[in-house]
């Protein structure tokens, strides 16, 4: 029986399978930072995984530019023993497999288990690390009201499931301090966290103190700041395909990313890798269109599916608050909590700046009462703030205005009734609570 018969013979029969084909390539270039492989850029696209073989080993790397001449691959790894001559293979796109028994879990952002229990199970849907996000008119709109149990956010800056908040901050401000605080809220089912360039100390201290009380309805993604940029710059986004998963599911998830910006450092070193100029204060473009992709893919899901409501911290390099990174996240989200360094120097915790930060759904909120009396409140602290000096000078007499001596009266009290530990019981009444302090 000749070749061909013997093939025919095969098909007809259906008796076995025909091995499986790898489109290969070869590394013609090594660098610190990128490899680039010759032979397969008819076949692959941006975004595509590749696998680099040394030692028996393949390291997966990811495309980030494509040309006649070959393709420019980054590894995950942060080093790869890898040389010329060496085989590289397509794997496809990045893709996840949530499961409900990754509850609990700690993985990497290839969502691989990191915590030493055991392999993850796999979900029968595969969600890519790169998904858009629900159509502007299919999603559902946000209307429920959350309670975070943090008394200066739930008076002055309600939150709606669904929303996606901004925390700006120096570094040593209390960004993740009040983070953890507001990973303890009720009502969710699902917590999602990403801690993207963290300290590797500081990993098990957030899970086994912060988020030890909703540990079991957690899961955490891990990218410390030792990791490559191509870690980095995933942790985000496997973050969010598996909230998006949970959401689909029909389940209220809250996503924590810690922080957006080392995200935006790591996506500007994979840029500046692929050949593209730098715009802004070393930014290259993509960065500043990468970071509304991923924003949006927070908020509500299509109508009759769940939430994702999203916190984000944001590092303001220098306390510049107009850092082109942070001027562009806090467009694109629906609200802004601004931690003030000059509070957190008078010892006052949270250090939110509540003149300088926003809710963009708290209208929705509040009732007409509530309304009027935050604002009454937010003026008052105007009042007070904008006068400090000329009374500190001895430059105002007690009686020459009687809105400003109630503010000097009060907003003491206020402040005292705004500070809360991480120690202290989550707030129930937040209005109720400071009526009681204003009343002593």
């Amino acid at each position: 029986m000749n070749p061909l018969e013997r093939l025919a013979a095969v098909v007809s029969a259906g008796a076995q399978e025909l091995p499986s084909v790898r489109v290969g390539g070869v590394v013609r270039e090594v660098t610190p930072t990128y490899y680039r492989v010759a032979g397969l850029s008819r076949f692959l696209k941006l975004g595509d995984r590749v696998a680099l073989c040394a030692g028996g080993r393949e390291h997966a790397g990811e495309v980030v530019r494509i040309d006649d001449s070959g393709a420019t691959v980054k590894p995950f790894d942060g080093y790869v023993d890898i040389g010329i001559g060496a085989r590289a293979y397509r794997l496809g796109t990045m893709a996840l497999r949530p499961h409900e028994s990754w509850k609990g879990r700690v993985i990497n952002a290839l969502g691989k288990a990191v915590d030493g229990l055991g392999p993850l199970g796999a979900g029968e849907r595969a969600m890519p690390a790169d998904a858009p996000p629900p159509s502007a008119m299919t999603r559902g709109r946000v209307t429920k009201p959350l309670r975070t149990g943090v008394r200066v956010i739930d008076l002055f800056l309600p939150l709606c499931e669904g929303q996606r908040i901004g925390i700006f901050a120096g570094s040593g401000v209390g960004k993740s301090t009040l983070l953890s605080m507001l990973a303890r809220a009720s009502g969710f089912d699902t917590v999602v966290v990403a801690l993207v360039g963290e300290r590797g100390r500081e990993v098990r201290e957030f899970l086994e103190g912060p988020l030890a009380a909703s540990r079991e309805r957690a899961i955490t993604v891990v990218s410390t700041g030792d990791e490559s940029p191509m870690m980095r710059r995933l942790a985000p986004r496997t973050a969010l395909s598996i909230a998006e998963y949970f959401r689909d599911r029909g389940e209220s998830v809250l996503l924590i990313v810690d922080s957006v910006t080392r995200f935006a450092h790591a996506a500007r070193d994979v840029a500046l890798s692929a050949g593209e100029p730098a715009v802004a204060r070393g930014y290259a473009p993509s960065v500043f269109s990468d970071l509304p992709k991923l924003l949006e893919r927070a908020g509500p899901g299509e109508e009759g599916s769940g939430t994702i409501t999203g916190v984000f911290s944001v590092l303001v390099d220098g306390d510049d608050h107009n850092d082109p990174v942070a001027d562009n996240i806090r467009g694109t989200l629906d609200g802004h909590i601004v931690l003030d360094r000059a509070i957190a120097d008078q010892g006052r915790y949270p250090a939110v700046n509540v003149l300088a930060s926003i809710s963009r759904l708290a209208d929705q909120i509040w009732s007409g009462d509530q309304k009027e009396l935050a604002l009454r409140l937010k003026g008052m602290i105007a009042r007070f703030e904008d006068t400090r000096d000329l009374r500190l000078m001895g430059g105002y007499q007690t009686g020459s205005d009687a809105a400003l001596d109630q503010a000097v009266t009060l907003v003491p009290r206020i402040y005292d009734a705004l500070r809360q530990d991480p120690g202290m019981p989550p707030s129930v009444d937040a209005f109720g609570e400071l009526a009681q302090v204003l009343r002593q």
